[in-house]
């Protein structure tokens, strides 16, 4: 979907069509961008970005306060009209998904007319506008879904593909955010096809684990099957104080509520976590996670708060003030006693990430 909750504020509220949006917390409060407006956009306005930061960008910026049980309603809206013409479908977000088309309900033979046909029905469903991106693998899909936003429609037929990894830098990979490319350019590697050529060494010193990965995109290879009924792989939370906390015992209590609603969490879906991750960012922006994994699983509110507690122990929250702190359970699994776990098919790309 296009600028997904701006696009619904605007569609809602007819006096913010055409004014910049951004969807978030307000700057005065440290709030940050959930979604911009293409209007915001032009001003160099992006999600994630701090709203303080978005206002001096545009100072004529309209901040709403987001309404997600909105939003999700009419993600709900769109994720049925997708099922209703493939079962396979793979949500990534409330406004983003895979579909697998190759059998559809409309007996079409060519993904471009199903992604225009979908793209109508949204559209008249909600008001809003998607774009879509057809390929013959998720990896090339995604690339290309953005490619002519908003609104768009690109098509990557695969006599086109190689061409079409000839022109793509190194930042449209999977996972290669701005830190990634400006180690992968100080090796020499400027576009994705440069990475089929670089000494295998100097690559994985350069993003480690993830090389593999990374040369099998460049050569636009990716056989990773829509999965409808992905398992969820985490759940956590996080927060960004008004003002920055120094009371080790208030960190501590703001780290135990967190831990606890990730222990309900767990509770509901009746999952298990062997890990528990803390995240602080200190007041210079410094950021940093400390880990703990354990066996057996649990979802016992009290074990979890109790391990993220102590994961405090390993920072400088309470000598350093503390802007944010998240905590996150994953390694999940569906049963508390201890089973074999098989290795990942590759190594996952667990470094810093684009945006979507």
């Amino acid at each position: 979907m296009d600028a997904f909750y701006a696009s619904i504020e605007q569609r809602d509220r007819p006096e913010l069509r055409g004014k910049p949006v951004a969807v978030g917390g307000l700057a005065t409060e440290r709030g940050v961008v959930a979604a911009a407006s293409y209007e915001a956009r032009r001003f160099g306005v992006h999600s994630a970005m701090p709203t303080s930061q978005a206002v001096r960008l545009c100072p004529s910026l309209v901040l709403v306060h987001p309404d997600f049980a909105r939003y999700r309603a009419v993600s709900q809206t769109i994720m049925a009209l997708y099922r209703s013409v493939t079962p396979l479908v793979e949500p990534l977000s409330l406004d983003e998904a895979y579909l697998d088309v190759t059998e559809n309900a409309w007996h079409e033979l060519l993904g471009m007319t199903v992604a225009r046909r979908l793209k109508d029905e949204v559209h008249q469903a909600t008001g809003l506008t998607a774009s879509a991106g057809v390929a013959p693998n998720k990896f090339l899909a995604k690339i290309a879904s953005g490619w002519k936003k908003p609104d768009g429609l690109t098509v990557i037929a695969p006599e086109r593909v190689e061409g079409f990894l000839q022109e793509l830098p190194v930042e449209a990979l999977w996972g290669v955010g701005p830190v990634t490319a400006r180690r992968l350019r100080a090796v020499g590697v400027e576009k994705a096809v440069d990475l089929r050529a670089i000494d295998g060494a100097v690559l994985r010193q350069a993003v480690g684990g993830a090389a593999d990965w990374l040369v099998q995109l460049a050569h636009g290879h990716d056989d990773r099957p829509v999965e409808p009924d992905r398992p969820a792989k985490s759940s956590g939370t996080e927060t960004t104080f008004v003002h920055d906390l120094v009371d080790l015992a208030r960190i501590r209590e703001e780290v135990t509520a967190m831990a606890r609603e990730g222990a309900t969490w767990l509770g509901r879906k009746q999952l298990y976590a062997r890990t528990v991750t803390i995240k602080v960012r200190y007041s210079d922006f410094t950021t940093i996670t400390r880990s703990h994994s354990c066996s057996p699983a649990t979802n016992d509110g009290d074990a979890i708060s109790a391990r993220a507690v102590s994961l405090l122990d390993r920072t400088e929250a309470g000598t350093r003030p503390v802007r944010l702190l998240g905590v996150t359970v994953h390694n999940l699994t569906d049963s508390p006693v201890e089973e074999r776990v098989e290795p990942p098919r590759r190594p996952l790309p667990l470094f810093d990430g684009d945006e979507g």
